[in-house]
């Protein structure tokens, strides 16, 4: 191929974004001719190159869409520190085939056992199986979906979570005492949409027994809780806080 060739095929594959194979098939070409690999190797090397950059790209989307936040992740999550059983159960949930059944996570556990950086790090997970998660607290949820309920749009946010196979609700427990009717009616109504058409990943430092707190009605709160159960895995972190672990620690340092 002449350069003007080069150069036209260059631009056609930046008009068709294929962005990796345009940066890459020279090279594969050079590699593939002292390699003598066959015409459809060759293709198969370009094929692999674009698939996987493309693969990168819609993760790195996916992860500014999901709202977790970057720093709880695994990376810097000590699973050790779980019970053995918990530890099992998250090497197979990472894999993502619960959301293939619309199945829920629910994290149970005192303030700072690490519910929420253990839930966030099976989302970061879940994306990197190319899965899509949304991320919230509870109260930033509720305040989300009143919006779109008092702008009449309520019916288009709920279809517009349903491409997230996740939503995380962190910390449904300190919702606050004085919800009104209408923030229960919509915290309930998505949990009504999502079950059995998409899973929720719920943390919560309060026992089913106490979610009359959060949903103030009795028939609702066992609705709810028969929605969610029902096909679920529930990890209880019943551990000491993380954070108070980690004050004591650098005490220690620091009077040493």
């Amino acid at each position: 191929m002449n350069k003007q060739s080069y150069k036209r095929l260059t631009e056609i594959l930046k008009e068709l974004r294929l962005i990796a194979i345009s940066q890459e098939y020279k090279v594969l070409a050079d590699q593939a001719r002292n390699d003598g690999l066959s015409y459809e190797q060759y293709l198969f090397e370009l094929a692999q190159a674009e698939y996987n950059n493309q693969c990168n790209r819609r993760q790195e989307r996916w992860l500014r869409e999901s709202r977790l936040p970057l720093d709880k992740n695994l990376d810097n999550f000590n699973l050790k520190r779980l019970p053995m059983k918990i530890q099992q159960q998250f090497q197979i949930l990472r894999e993502g085939l619960f959301l293939d059944h619309n199945e829920n996570i629910l994290v149970f556990g005192n303030p700072g056992s690490g519910k929420t950086h253990l839930t966030c790090a099976l989302g970061h997970e879940l994306i990197r199986h190319n899965r899509r998660v949304y991320f919230s607290t509870c109260a930033l949820l509720l305040q989300e979906l009143l919006t779109a309920k008092r702008d009449l749009k309520l019916r288009q946010l709920i279809k517009r979570f349903n491409k997230y196979q996740a939503i995380i609700i962190d910390d449904i427990g300190y919702v606050g005492q004085d919800k009104n009717k209408e923030e229960v009616e919509v915290l309930f109504t998505l949990l009504a949409e999502r079950y059995e058409n998409g899973s929720v990943m719920i943390t919560s430092n309060l026992p089913f027994s106490k979610w009359e707190r959060v949903f103030k009605d009795p028939i609702m709160t066992t609705a709810a809780i028969d929605r969610i159960v029902h096909h679920s895995f529930i990890l209880e972190l019943n551990l000491p806080s993380y954070r108070m672990d980690a004050a004591k620690k650098r005490a220690i340092k620091s009077e040493a």
